[in-house]
């Protein structure tokens, strides 16, 4: 007999989404587990909202599967609603609420919901529990709508942006709030374009483009890929990298100011060589990855391959063509 718990939270198989001629999800199939964070990552308009809202049963797929809990996200949403966390970005609650009476009224709606009072502590809002929505900070809005989406006690959390426009205070208060759902046996789903974030909290990396799979694996397991490549490093904008490059006799490329790639394997030779061409410069290091890419290394490198894949596909060069004949018979 299969255990609730061997049972991903999440099961999306073969999902299809279109809006008339346009594909924003196009065969994506991905899980998510209990008592573990998945983040959802992807560049703007490659699915994620579309196929967060398909599991939220807000949108209905055009072909495949979805689950969530075991129920159909759309014909069991009654069933499934009480059991799940929806955090949103913005917009849906009243301006003139306060939180306490805010929480209050969504605590209304569950059977054993977490105490109002307690849960503004647990966000850091304790001191702001009679100021009105509109009054609140940006990031107090966003940590007041992490605390709607947990009065409930959700199974299965699905929390778009956490930590969008909070100072880093605040961004640590969450980032210990979203680590103890996983701990406590919750499926968390997190969207966010804050790759750091995704490295530190996730246990599980999705990245998705133009609504098709690019990688699903361990931050460690994508970090690790290609291990021993290059070395990585940051520190002043501007390096003379021909000098540095003739110094360890290899490739040195300025990939974004203060980003460093330098094309050769990280032995301790070389890390030395490395660290010392700095030091006699009096130059900081302020970041060194020898042999270890970061999330948003790997994030880049696979966006980048897919865009150039299509860029070569043959549809997309039969359109160009297409448009300049166009273009000549109209000149």
């Amino acid at each position: 007999m299969v255990s609730p718990a061997d049972v991903p939270a999440i099961q999306v198989d073969d999902l299809v989404i279109r809006y008339g001629d346009h594909v924003a999800v196009g065969g994506l199939s991905f899980e998510a587990r209990r008592g573990e964070i998945t983040a959802l990552l992807g560049p703007n308009g490659a699915g994620k909202t579309s196929t967060v809202e398909t599991l939220e049963g807000y949108r209905s797929p055009t072909s495949g599967r979805v689950r969530v809990l075991g129920l159909d996200p759309g014909s069991q949403h009654s069933l499934l609603a009480p059991r799940i966390g929806v955090m949103l970005q913005s917009g849906g609650i009243y301006t003139g609420i306060r939180p306490l009476e805010i929480l209050r009224l969504f605590a209304s709606y569950y059977d054993n919901p977490v105490e109002p009072v307690e849960l503004l502590e647990m966000v850091g809002l304790a001191d702001r529990q009679r100021s009105t929505w509109r009054s609140l900070s940006g990031g107090e809005q966003q940590r007041l709508s992490l605390a709607l989406a947990l009065i409930g006690r959700p199974e299965v959390a699905f929390l778009d942006e956490p930590t969008a426009g909070i100072d880093p205070a605040g961004r640590q208060v969450i980032r210990r709030i979203v680590a103890d759902l996983r701990d406590s046996g919750v499926a968390v789903l997190l969207t966010t374009h804050d790759l750091d974030e995704a490295e530190k909290l996730a246990d599980r990396v999705v990245i998705i483009d133009h609504g098709t799979l690019l990688a699903d694996a361990t931050p460690a397991e994508l970090m690790s890929a290609g291990k021993g490549d290059d070395i990585r490093f940051g520190a002043t904008s501007g390096l003379d990298c021909g000098s540095l490059g003739d110094h360890l006799r290899a490739s040195v490329t300025e990939e974004a100011p203060g980003e460093y790639r330098v094309a050769t394997a990280a032995t301790p030779a070389t890390v030395a060589a490395l660290t010392a061409w700095l030091a006699e410069r009096n130059e900081p290091l302020a970041d060194l990855r020898a042999g270890r890419q970061s999330l948003e290394d790997v994030f880049l490198r696979l966006t980048e391959s897919a865009e150039a894949a299509r860029e070569q596909s043959p549809g997309v060069a039969a359109r160009r063509s297409s448009r300049g004949r166009r273009g000549r018979g109209a000149a």
